[in-house]
């Protein structure tokens, strides 16, 4: 049965932040909301919990996931970022976009692209995505939460909690999340390349 926790979207309590990390830190699985819609998350190295998220999405091993980061400062551990990604970053950062860069050794095997060795790259500006990342002090490990045979993200807590509460360590409820989720943007060969149009603006993209 998966804890359920009530968290204000603007001004997160530090005491529940501070619960909903150390379920993270402890193998949880946790479906939390960011500024484009809910994602399930967990700790970036922890193999059983990417495992149960790769269930629960049924994902094949050819999924892009994504490192969800605090700031700009985090990706250059995970990502190779050249002067023209860097630029690209900096200006749609932080925002409902998710970046697809050549990743560095730092990243684990399990959450690369097989053949292409790349990862995903976010920084939202959600509140409590941003309180717990703060906390965690590392990247979250996510992937929106689109179940099997849905075109659209779940975005009502409570159909969350009906849904998911045996397969889920914690819901973070913030309110009704958005229905789109990020805009990805591959940035790993010379020129970026939408991949999916999402609550992110693609223009900026498709005239480079």
């Amino acid at each position: 049965m998966s804890q359920f926790f009530q968290i204000h979207p603007e001004n997160p309590q530090a005491r529940l932040v501070k619960q909903a990390v150390e379920i993270i830190r402890g193998g949880g699985v946790v479906v939390y909301p960011t500024d484009s819609s809910y994602a399930v998350g967990c700790a970036t190295g922890d193999k059983n919990a990417v495992e149960r998220i790769r269930r629960l999405r049924q994902l094949d091993d050819k999924h892009n996931f994504t490192l969800v980061c605090r700031d700009l400062s985090q990706i250059g551990l995970f990502a190779k970022v050249d002067t023209a990604a860097f630029r690209l970053l900096k200006n749609h950062t932080p925002g409902p976009y998710t970046f697809i860069l050549n990743a560095t050794r730092e990243v684990p095997r399990m959450l690369l692209h097989p053949k292409r060795r790349t990862i995903g790259i976010r920084v939202p500006s959600h509140p409590i995505a941003l309180a717990l990342l703060e906390q965690l002090g590392e990247p979250l490990m996510s992937v929106s939460l689109i179940m099997p045979g849905d075109e659209l993200p779940m975005s009502d807590p409570y159909e969350m909690r009906q849904v998911l509460e045996h397969q889920v360590d914690l819901i973070i409820d913030g309110g009704f999340g958005g229905l789109e989720a990020s805009t990805v943007v591959s940035l790993a060969d010379e020129s970026p390349q939408v991949l999916r149009v999402g609550c992110g603006d693609a223009t900026p993209f498709s005239d480079l």
